[in-house]
């Protein structure tokens, strides 16, 4: 029973295909043992009640019929497009009355006709119309009848009309006989055709007749022409060309845009331009030129002609194949050996033969060209005598003579003017630079090709030396140029150290350092830190002697310069620039200021200074302490009061009137001049007024640098306290009205120059702070934390708090639908397949049932035959 009953329900399952969706629906019976109770304890305000009386379920059957309703509805309207909009203007607006509505809806329907037709139209008005016929007729009156005309068959319709409308067609076709001609002549109507015929003839007899009439107006037209051509020769009358003149009227000016149209069709086209060479491809082919030019110079001083080593190539006809190359001698040689010994005299003797050869067939070529001429001559004269041959051999013989003595005196002319013109290449080519030079291995090598040269003459050595051996060419050039970048330097130091300091020569000479720089920045980084190590320990070294320094010599000074052109002073650390930083600053505090020449040096460190800082605007206080101080010794001695000054400078000492100028003479001829270095070398050898007038260059020269300055440092905050000794030295000290007003011009545009900068500060204070209570003993108590329970906090933190476990609870709840709502979706679909594959099984058994029931009707026909 338990298998049938399994056949059973298999069998009806296809008929209960949607038994979880009316299980879903049906409504659960109530059992009063079922029923849920929550009940609370107690009851508090403002609290919302969790409690809920109900059976178990009911929410779910809840939620299942809501998704009936929403979720079962879009899943099986999800494919389908059943629904139509009413998209008509103003349908369901009540507010609007009919005459708005089908004014508005007129006004779209145009609108939208309008725009997509002549959209691009932009001349075409638009076409008004009044009860579907155009304004433009109406106004044209062509349907007005007069009153005049207005007979009694106003209103009837004519008879073409009735034919045509309402005769059902076959009026049109029917030929128009007035009453007359019907009474007279009784004839049978036209066939279908023949009218279709008759009106092709009348089309095409009035388009003829439209162009006979096109044709005779053409040929009146060009008769016209042809008559106003002569009669307009008659009436014309010629102006003068005065009158021409003024009554020409101007040609328009081409437009710019035309003349720029007109340019670019005459331009060039671009051509492809050659390939880029690498440095070293060009640093081969500077080296070939420059050993090309050496040779052609060496063979000039050497007296060689150029046109002598070049072969003249030998005449050759347009046909000649080039195929009659023969050798003129047979220098091969037979080799033999006499007592064991190599024979040369036969070599000798073989070379003595063969030249006597060649005089003899030189000798032989005159005398028979001598013999031709006497022939000749004997020809003519007709002379026939015995002793006629002898004579005209002696004659061949002297006159053979004379032609080798020409020969050889037209020759030694040839040579001796040959030689008088290449003296002087000769000479101009000795006096040339060589093009080409090897690196110098030492500073003597190098000095000597330097040695007697002018500073063009130098460079040209420099940049030849440098093109010669370049790194590319060969392994070892670039130690011989970091080489040359030390010797160039070491001959730099050389040329500032002498009694008449170069310096134009050394300006020249920072070109090819730069460029040695560049190519090897290292080599070049190293050699000048050297020179300023030992230019440091020499300082310290002076200082721990004698207690005291000096300013360095010219040549140190110079190597300062070079290094703010070879380097980049702007940077906050830099391993050559650093150094020679802390060098000036050294100078400008630790060297002792005793004589002018210690003053022009520490300007020029001032100067050097302020190109350093020109980009990085670093503040530095020797500068400014050295302003003050040459400021200081330019005043007499009593005035020396109210300010202080710092080392190498003293309050009190012999050195305190340095610049200052009492010649009331030298005052007035002073005029401002650049300070030369190079007079720190011959300051000697001046005169008092030319000492004078030094001291007042440099006077003027502080005041132009603390004009710099006060522009330098206007930025920083403490400009005020830095500049203020400078400027109570200026407007306190300072005897102005005694300098001449050059001088007056520079100190009143410094002084300018400060003042305007001043800004008013606030002197710096601490920061207010909430003052920090005394240390107490009290106990700190710390809250234990107790899990599970919701710690106590600010209002912000709980609401916080609350928000946070809302919006998980509401996170919660949200997947938890969504999930159900995919578990709904996945049991419709599995519904749907389930009676889909019912209905598909029931078909098939119903199908294979059929084609049992045939099988078994078409045998038994069969058996009924058989016995039959």
């Amino acid at each position: 029973m338990g298998k049938a009953a399994k056949r059973k329900r298999k069998v009806s399952m296809p008929s209960t295909a949607k038994g979880p969706v009316k299980s879903a629906m049906a409504v659960v019976k109530s059992n009063p043992f079922e029923v849920k109770v929550n009940r609370q304890k107690f009851d508090i305000l403002g609290r919302k009640t969790k409690n809920d009386v109900g059976l178990p379920g009911v929410s779910r059957s809840k939620a299942i019929k809501k998704r009936n309703q929403t979720l079962l509805k879009e899943y099986k309207e999800r494919e389908k497009t059943n629904v139509f909009k009413d998209k008509r203007f103003g349908e369901y607006n009540t507010k609007i009355t009919p005459e708005e509505k089908m004014i508005r809806r007129f006004a779209l329907e145009r609108q939208q006709n309008y725009g997509k037709k002549n959209i691009y139209n932009l001349n075409e008005d638009e076409e008004l119309t009044h009860y579907g016929q155009s304004l433009a007729e109406i106004e044209k009156l062509n349907d007005i009848v007069d009153s005049d005309s207005d007979t009694e068959e106003r209103g009837t319709l004519s008879a073409e009309l009735t034919a045509a409308h309402f005769g059902g067609g076959g009026g049109l076709l029917r030929k128009k006989v007035s009453s007359e001609q019907q009474d007279e002549e009784e004839e049978k109507p036209k066939s279908r055709k023949e009218l279709i015929e008759e009106m092709i003839a009348k089309s095409k007899q009035e388009k003829q007749e439209r162009q006979t009439r096109r044709e005779s107006a053409l040929e009146l037209t060009e008769k016209l022409d042809k008559d106003w051509k002569e009669i307009q020769t008659l009436i014309a009358r010629k102006t003068p060309k005065s009158e021409r003149k003024d009554k020409e009227v101007e040609k328009p000016k081409p437009d710019e845009y035309d003349m720029i149209v007109r340019e670019l069709g005459f331009e060039m086209k671009a051509k492809p331009s050659e390939k880029l060479k690498t440095e070293e491809e060009l640093a081969k082919e500077e080296q070939a030129r420059l050993q090309k030019l050496e040779a052609d110079r060496l063979r000039r001083m050497r007296g060689i002609d150029e046109d002598a080593n070049k072969k003249r190539p030998s005449h050759m006809s347009a046909d000649d194949l080039a195929d009659g190359f023969i050798l003129d001698k047979d220098d091969r040689r037979l080799l033999s050996y006499k007592d064991g010994k190599m024979n040369i005299e036969n070599e000798e003797e073989e070379g003595e033969e063969e030249e006597g050869e060649e005089g003899e067939e030189e000798d032989n070529g005159n005398e028979e060209e001598s013999q031709e001429e006497s022939a000749s001559e004997n020809e003519e004269d007709n002379v026939a005598d015995s002793h006629s041959d002898l004579e005209s051999d002696l004659e061949s013989e002297e006159e053979a003579a004379g032609n080798k003595e020409e020969k050889k005196h037209k020759a030694n002319e040839n040579e001796s003017q040959n030689v008088e013109k290449l003296v002087p290449e000769r000479e101009a080519a000795k006096s040339e630079l060589p093009y080409t030079f090897a690196a110098p291995e030492s500073y003597e090598t190098f000095k000597s090709l330097l040695a007697g040269r002018t500073i063009e003459q130098q460079l040209i050595i420099l940049e030849r030396i440098q093109k010669c051996n370049h790194p590319s060419l060969a392994v070892g050039n670039k130690a011989k140029l970091e080489k040359l970048f030390g010797f160039l330097l070491e001959y730099v130091g050389e040329l500032a150290t002498l009694d008449l300091p170069e310096l134009r020569t050394i300006d020249k000479l920072v070109l090819p350092l730069y460029n040695l720089c560049q190519m090897f920045p290292e080599a070049a980084s190293d050699s000048i830190k050297f020179i300023l190590r030992d230019a440091a320990h020499d300082l310290e070294e002076i200082i721990e002697v004698k207690g005291r320094a000096t300013f360095p010599g010219l040549d140190t000074l110079i190597y300062l310069k070079v290094v703010s052109l070879l380097f980049p002073t702007s940077d906050f650390w830099h391993p050559v620039v650093t150094p020679a930083f802390m060098y000036m600053s050294q100078l400008l505090t630790k060297c002792r200021i005793a004589t002018l020449q210690d003053v022009i040096k520490g300007l020029f460190i001032c100067c050097l200074f302020l190109e350093y800082v020109s980009l990085s605007r670093r503040f530095v206080p020797e500068l400014i302490n050295f302003l003050l101080g040459v400021l200081h010794i330019s005043l007499p001695k009593n005035q020396a009061q109210g300010y202080t000054v710092v080392h190498p400078f003293t309050p009190v000492g012999k050195n305190l009137e340095l610049l200052l100028v009492s010649d009331k003479e030298d005052l007035k001829s002073w005029e401002k001049q650049n300070v030369p270095l190079s007079i720190v070398t011959r300051l000697k050898e001046t005169s008092r007024t030319e000492i004078n007038h030094t001291r007042l260059s440099c006077l003027a020269l502080c005041f132009d640098l603390i004009k710099k300055c006060a522009a330098l440092y206007e930025p920083l905050p403490s400009f005020h306290e830095i500049m203020h000794p400078v400027r109570i030295l200026l407007t306190q000290h300072v005897p102005v009205n005694e300098y001449p007003e050059k001088m007056q011009e520079w100190y009143h545009s410094a002084l300018k120059e400060l003042e305007n900068k001043v800004k008013q500060y606030t002197p710096l204070i601490c920061e207010k702070r909430k003052p920090v209570p005394l240390k107490q003993y009290t106990p700190k108590i710390v809250k234990v934390l107790e899990f599970g329970r919701k710690q106590a906090g600010s209002k912000k933190e709980q609401e916080r708090k609350q928000l946070i476990q809302r919006h998980k609870r509401e996170l919660k709840g949200a997947i938890r639908e969504i999930r159900k709502d995919n578990q709904y979706l996945a049991r419709m679909q599995l519904s749907e397949i389930m009676e889909r594959d019912s209905a598909r099984k029931r078909k098939v058994k119903e199908l294979l049932g059929s084609l049992a029931t045939q099988e078994g009707e078409w045998k038994a026909m069969k058996r009924k035959k058989w016995k039959n």
